[in-house]
């Protein structure tokens, strides 16, 4: 017959909790009474019983991005995969929706596709449209965590906004390109796609600031590229026939590669001043090679990594979102700086 804790120490004259200690090699207990505690226990045959051991259900986390085949998105897809490997190690499973172009209708299927999975938060890179918003502000109703991430989405009841303010870094290119141009010229404006948030705001920033700061500078247009190297290689090359002496571009979005090609059939003759948007692999190579004299980053790694970090610090460790949003830096790049 097994002995039990409580005839242990009834035999070795202990309190049970000395007995505890002793079997267990825990705590501050004399060497001796130890090992007496111990050959009583062989001599009764103890047989301490298995603890078992709980396993937590893992906190579920779901992502949803856009326009996932663009450079861009190349750094956040980076925090992004960080993140989630951090995360396994919290007991948080994470589960990513990637989609391309600017598709509400594929980002509303990859919402209830994470719904069906059991997510309690999600971080969104929302298409900017009516249908977007109001299922975001379900989501919310329904006691799910909402962020969105690298573009934002007005009148959403989301939780916090992760990323570059957009507006603002339109201003600064507006500034650096009249600082170029001494405040005089014509100068191109290349977007991606109009519903994206992102390109938006940036142009509207871009815009205000040269109405303010820089009323001399002719904008010649603001085209769309749908984030197309060729489309951005046709829209400069058309403006240049037009505007023979174009002096600025100013490319908000992804494509910029077509801006790379135009320059080498320039053949050496004076280039206009480039600016470009995110720290990408083909954009370094371009202010090496001088076909950009400014590149402006958004720390995408950032937005990836902190959009589920939030999230996994609210839902677990019930810390709450003290701002509405964090922005992350504008960072001004040149040949010089990479």
């Amino acid at each position: 017959m097994m002995g039990t804790i409580k005839e242990i120490a009834e035999r070795a004259g202990v309190s049970r909790g000395t007995v505890d200690r002793a079997l267990n090699d825990r705590g501050r207990i004399n060497p001796e009474v130890a090992e007496k505690i111990k050959t009583i226990a062989k001599e009764m045959n103890y047989v301490p019983k298995k603890r078992r051991v709980v396993k937590k259900t893992p906190l579920k986390l779901g992502v949803v991005t856009q326009l996932a085949k663009s450079s861009f998105m190349v750094p956040i897809r980076s925090g992004i995969q960080a993140i989630i490997g951090d995360l396994k190690k919290r007991n948080i499973d994470c589960f990513l929706e990637e989609i391309d172009g600017v598709d509400e209708a594929a980002q509303l299927q990859a919402l209830e596709r994470l719904l069906e999975l059991g997510v309690k938060g999600i971080a969104i890179m929302p298409v900017d449209s009516v249908a977007i918003r109001e299922k975001i502000n379900q989501l919310t109703e329904q006691g799910i965590k909402v962020i969105t991430f690298n573009s934002d989405i007005v009148g959403s009841k989301r939780q916090c906004f992760v990323g570059m303010d957009n507006f603002k870094s339109g201003k600064t290119a507006a500034g650096l390109l009249g600082m170029l141009t001494k405040g005089e010229g014509a100068i191109l404006a290349i977007t991606g796609y109009f519903g994206n948030s992102v390109s938006s705001l940036r142009v509207a920033g871009f815009v205000e600031e040269l109405k303010q700061s820089f009323p001399q500078l002719k904008l010649t247009g603001v085209q769309s590229s749908f984030d197309s190297s060729d489309e951005v290689e046709k829209i400069l090359s058309d403006t240049l026939e037009t505007y023979k002496n174009l002096d600025g571009v100013v490319v908000f979005s992804g494509g910029q590669a077509g801006i790379s090609r135009v320059l080498e059939k320039m053949d050496g003759k004076d280039r206009p001043y480039v600016i470009i948007y995110d720290l990408t692999e083909n954009n370094i190579e371009m202010l090496k090679k001088d076909q950009v004299d400014f590149l402006i980053d958004q720390d995408g790694f950032t937005q990836g990594y902190r959009s589920l970090l939030l999230l996994a610090n609210q839902l677990q460790n019930d810390k709450v979102f003290a701002k509405d949003a964090l922005f992350t830096n504008i960072i001004i790049k040149t040949k010089y700086n990479i």
